[in-house]
C-alpha cells in the first residue's frame, strides 16, 4: 500500500505549513495542499487549516511509491511516456488503493512528476507523463487547446464497413450512487463530443472490427460510449452493452474472469490508446505502442491470435 502513516513530532509550537516544510522538505505550495487534504492528524483531529498551529507528537499520511520494475517505452528530459497494461490504473482512487501508474512514475522520477491526462483503468495503451511542474503545465495546456492527436484501436462488434462521424453530446450525472455517476450516455444536455471511427480489418468468422477512434474532444468514456450508441460497442465493455446486474457486480468486483468472458466476450477491454502526436518545443513527435493488439485482443478472448 503506497500510502504510509508517519509519527512526527514537533518540539515547539509552531504553525503546521511551517513544521511539514521544516520536518519533511516539502515546498510551501505541496504543503498547503497536502493539509487542505486533511494529510495531518494531531490527537485524532484531522488539521485542515493550513494556517494552524501545532505541538508534540502527530501524524501524517504521506505517499511513498512502491515499484514492480514497469519501465516507461520512451523518455526524454521533460516528459516519458508508458505503455500501460489493462487493468493498470494511472491514479489511486483512495488512500486504500493498491499499487498504480503513479507509483512507477513518482519512483523513478519524484515527486514533481505527473501523468498529464486520463485513461480509463480498463484501457490500454500510451500515458503521457510529464518530468517537471514546468513541462506540466506545457503538456496539459496542449491538451486542452486539442494540439496532441490521440488514436485509439478498438476491437468491436459487428461490421464497420465504412468510416463514422460521430457528434453526439455526453452527459453524466453527478450523484452518489457509483453506477449512476460511473455510467455515462448520449443525451441533448450533455457536453458536446466528436470520436472519428476508422474500420481497419474485419473478421467475419467472428463477426468483429477493428477500428481506429480518433476522439476530438475528451470526455469520460467517449469512444465507449459513442461506440455503443452507434450500435458497436467495445468487446469486452464491462458497463456499456451488460445488463445492469452484471455492471454492478463487475464495480463491486464480484463477476469472475469466466463469467466476464462468457457475458462480455473477453477478459478485458478491447480498447488501446495506440499513438501520440504533438509538438513540444518546437520538435514534433509520434510515439506509437509498440503492443501487438491484435494478438491480446485474441488471446482476452479465448481465440487463437491470426497469424
Amino acid at each position: 500500500m503506497p500510502f504510509v502513516t508517519k509519527k512526527l513530532h514537533s518540539p515547539v509550537h509552531q504553525m503546521a505549513l511551517t513544521f511539514l516544510i521544516s520536518e519533511l522538505g516539502l515546498s510551501r505550495s505541496e504543503a498547503q495542499r497536502l493539509i487542505a487534504r486533511g494529510r495531518l492528524t494531531q490527537n485524532g483531529t484531522v488539521m485542515c487549516d493550513q494556517f494552524g498551529f501545532i505541538e508534540g507528537d502527530c501524524e501524517f499520511i504521506c505517499f511513498e511509491p512502491i515499484t514492480q520494475g514497469f519501465k516507461p517505452m520512451f523518455v526524454t528530459n521533460d516528459f516519458a511516456v508508458y505503455d500501460k497494461p489493462s487493468g493498470l490504473s494511472v491514479h489511486p482512487h483512495s488512500r486504500q488503493s493498491p499499487y498504480t501508474l503513479n507509483d512507477e512514475i513518482k519512483h523513478l522520477f519524484g515527486d514533481d512528476a505527473n501523468a498529464t491526462h486520463r485513461i480509463d483503468q480498463e484501457t490500454s495503451g500510451l500515458v503521457l507523463v510529464s518530468r517537471n511542474k514546468k513541462s506540466e503545465t506545457v503538456l496539459k495546456r496542449l491538451f486542452s487547446e486539442r494540439a496532441i492527436t490521440k488514436r485509439y484501436l478498438a476491437l468491436v462488434k459487428g461490421h464497420v464497413e465504412h468510416a463514422i462521424d460521430i457528434q453526439e453530446p455526453l452527459y453524466r450525472n453527478d450523484h452518489p450512487n457509483l453506477l449512476i455517476s460511473m455510467v455515462v450516455k448520449v443525451h441533448p444536455d450533455g457536453k458536446k463530443a466528436h470520436t472519428l471511427i476508422k474500420p481497419l480489418q474485419y473478421f467475419p468468422e467472428h463477426d468483429m472490427t477493428l477500428v481506429e477512434a480518433s476522439p476530438l474532444t475528451g470526455r469520460t468514456h467517449q469512444i465507449r460510449v459513442h461506440l455503443f450508441h452507434v450500435k458497436h460497442p467495445i468487446i469486452g465493455d464491462p458497463v456499456y452493452g451488460p445488463e445492469e446486474e452484471d455492471v454492478i457486480r463487475f464495480i463491486n468486483k464480484e463477476l469472475s474472469r469466466g463469467e466476464r468472458l462468457e457475458k462480455s466476450g473477453s477478459t478485458r477491454l478491447l480498447l488501446h490508446a495506440h499513438s501520440l502526436e504533438f509538438t513540444y518545443q518546437n520538435e514534433k513527435y509520434t510515439i506509437v505502442s509498440e503492443k501487438d493488439f491484435i494478438k491480446e485482443c485474441f488471446e482476452a478472448m479465448g481465440f487463437t491470435p491470426p497469424l
